[in-house]
């Protein structure tokens, strides 16, 4: 009679047993990578001469590089004092002790920071060693696509989206480009039509401006449109910058907590409307009325299909992978081109010498009322040396990663696997053992030769960054960036206002944290 109570213990029993056995095996694992993986990581690097910071259980230096961030957050700059400690003060205080091969910790991730432009040049050609890092499960709701993709699959997605990026393309997008621009234009006008002058924050106007461009050459729609879109990408934008300031813990997206929960309706939300664009786009294509589409979005599609037509269905792109591209287009193609116009518009008020030639060559290429064409822009050489002046000194990403899956060689550095490579954009363009001992100035002559002259064919120079990877987009921003800086110089001259405070700070990218008040005058 009592052997059922027998068999109910024995059973419980088991149950303990297992559950002891996997909770052990959790704290065995969760040991290994809190502390016994990097403890030996950081055993072979130091064993190789490398220096860098000690391995602090559990979140490595994130806490003080957000101590940090914080601190250089509260006070301004001077406008001619060095942006790059205020940037990027963990990394500039790591590099100046230890040496810009050195490692610091991304939690329990060594990141080893690679300055040599021979080996940025191994790192950036070698793709399929070199791979993008394992992102965050939270932060790939904001960006995906080309960017984030390895392997086969970033390679068919670069051919099927490469067609909408070439130059002829880009011909076909200067009218949307214009047209942006002269919204823009025209509402400055009519602010400073009463006095003649007028202040005003240039910042939040140029923001619209790329939004509107995007809106227009990616989508045919106007900024209105897509105004929600650009919302709740500004809002993942803010959850994502706390992410990236946390260790991941694996499964922790699926906690209901009041972030994850807010993560997950906006990308929701996004993924519907873009779906909406894309359906009904799809619709006109199949129905023949989009066959010859101007904007990315359809140049996407139609590429799409003609890959799908000569491979098959498998070596295309889902609906899932189109709206990832599509919101890559909305977040990096706007983002990129905003803050390198803000920092153009602000140092060339700092610098009106610049402003002054700039405005020469432009009114000599298409006088003040003289519409702006392809041909055109790709030929105003001071406005192009002063765009890459800019990109140098305040680079878009600061920071360009990748992740060794297995032991690579790397010069006479033996880098284990698990090691995240970071490449310090902002602290290569600023390094005076690469561009001289003025390089923390404004010089845009040193590249009135040509980015191979000024790099002296070395690879230092990496706004998009470099190789087979280098940003598709490249030509479609420098195009946007000389239209509206044009269009700009034809009617108006800037300078700073009293009131502008100078902070640069990373927001993913690189944004001028108080705005950019300047004194907007006609000529």
């Amino acid at each position: 009679m009592e052997l059922p109570a027998t068999i109910g213990s024995i059973g419980i029993g088991i149950l303990v047993l297992v559950a002891l056995a996997a909770a052990t095996e959790c704290a065995r694992r969760a040991m290994n990578w809190l502390w016994v993986t990097p403890k030996k990581l950081e055993k072979l690097l130091r064993e190789q001469g490398l220096k860098g910071t000690p391995y602090r259980f559990p979140f490595g230096d994130l806490t003080e590089t957000k101590r940090m961030m914080k601190e250089m957050r509260s006070r301004p700059i001077g406008l001619f004092d060095d942006p790059v400690p205020r940037i990027s003060p963990f990394e500039f205080q790591s590099v100046n002790a230890y040496g810009k091969d050195c490692f610091t910790w991304t939690g329990p991730t060594p990141r080893l920071f690679i300055m040599n432009p021979h080996h940025v040049k191994h790192i950036f050609s070698k793709v399929y060693d070199f791979q993008k890092p394992p992102s965050n499960p939270l932060a790939q709701m904001l960006i995906t696509g080309l960017v984030s993709y390895d392997g086969e699959k970033w390679a068919t997605h670069r051919k099927i989206i490469n067609p909408a990026f070439h130059q002829l393309k880009l011909q076909l997008m200067i009218p949307a480009c214009y047209s942006s621009c002269s919204e823009m234009v025209m509402r400055w006008e009519k602010l400073v039509s009463a006095e003649g002058f007028v202040e005003l924050d240039a910042w939040p106007d140029l923001q619209n401006l790329t939004r509107d461009v995007i809106s227009r050459t990616a989508f045919g729609s106007s900024y209105e449109e897509g105004r929600r879109i650009f919302e709740l990408q500004e809002e993942q934008a803010e959850l994502a910058i706390k992410f990236f300031m946390m260790v991941y813990i694996p499964g922790w997206r699926f906690v209901p907590t009041k972030i994850n929960r807010r993560m997950k309706h906006v990308t929701n939300e996004m993924h519907s409307l873009l779906r909406e664009i894309i359906g009904r786009r799809q619709k006109l294509i199949m129905a023949g009325e989009a066959a010859s589409s101007v904007d990315l979005l359809g140049l996407l599609l139609e590429s799409n299909i003609n890959q799908m037509r000569e491979g098959g269905k498998t070596t295309g792109m889902s609906i899932e992978d189109v709206i990832a591209e599509c919101k890559l287009f909305y977040f990096a193609g706007q983002e990129t081109t905003s803050v390198l116009l803000v920092w153009t518009v602000i140092l060339l008020s700092i610098h009106p010498q610049w402003q002054t030639k700039a405005k020469e060559e432009v009114l000599q290429a298409f006088g003040r009322d003289g519409k702006p064409d392809l041909d055109g822009l790709n030929r105003l050489k001071i406005v192009t040396m002063i765009l890459y002046e800019v990109l140098r000194l305040y680079p878009p990403v600061v920071m360009l990663s990748r992740f060794i899956h297995k032991e690579m060689k790397l010069g006479k550095l033996i880098i284990p696997a698990g090691v995240l490579v970071g490449v310090p954009t902002l602290l290569i363009h600023h390094d005076k053992e690469l561009w001289g001992d003025d390089a923390k100035e404004f010089k845009p002559e040193r590249f009135s030769e040509g980015i191979s002259k000024a790099t002296k064919n070395q690879v230092s120079y990496l706004p998009f960054g470099w190789g087979p990877r280098i940003c598709i987009g490249m030509n479609f921003a420098l195009m946007e960036a000389r239209m509206a800086m044009a269009m700009i110089l034809q009617r108006f001259s800037f300078e700073l206002s009293p009131s502008y405070a100078h902070a640069p700070e990373t927001f993913i990218t690189v944004h001028p944290q108080h705005g950019a008040q300047v004194i907007l005058s006609r000529d």
